[in-house]
């Protein structure tokens, strides 16, 4: 791939391929001589701490939920090059997913509705136990 092609993580975020290394090696497993002598797995690295196109506190939150380095690899196909589309793929997903910052819940009233459904299904339940109750039995 040339030199000036990014891969792209999420809006505002592009991550130049020269900052990704990449290894091929035999993907082992069934597959005879092709996957014995192949080079068709695929293992790309990206180097959080050495990167130029991250912030201050997207290198900060990689690092804490990650670490330094962001791995991923890919062996299901027979061709180097889709394996290579694949992890690539793979590691836009993870360094994506850590960099998402979860909105907190806030606190809220059940529904009426939900208050309800919630009596009532309590209510059958107990008039399923008492159906099962030997005859006489009154508490």
């Amino acid at each position: 791939m040339a030199a000036g092609e990014t891969l792209h993580v999420r809006r505002g975020l592009d991550v130049p391929l020269s900052e990704i290394t990449w290894r091929a090696t035999t993907s082992g497993g069934p597959g005879g001589q092709h996957a014995n002598r192949t080079l068709s797995r695929v293992e790309v690295e990206f180097d959080v701490g050495a990167s130029s196109v991250l912030g201050p506190r997207q290198r900060q939150r990689l690092l804490d939920r990650i670490g330094p380095v962001v791995r991923a690899s890919a062996a299901e196909s027979r061709s180097q090059a889709r394996n290579r589309q694949l992890a690539l793929q793979r590691l836009a997903t993870r360094i994506d997913t850590a960099l998402r910052v979860a909105t907190p819940r806030h606190a809220t009233r059940p529904t009426k509705g939900s208050q309800v459904r919630r009596v009532e299904s309590k209510r059958r339940r107990g008039e399923i136990k008492r159906g099962r109750r030997r005859p006489g039995d009154d508490d």
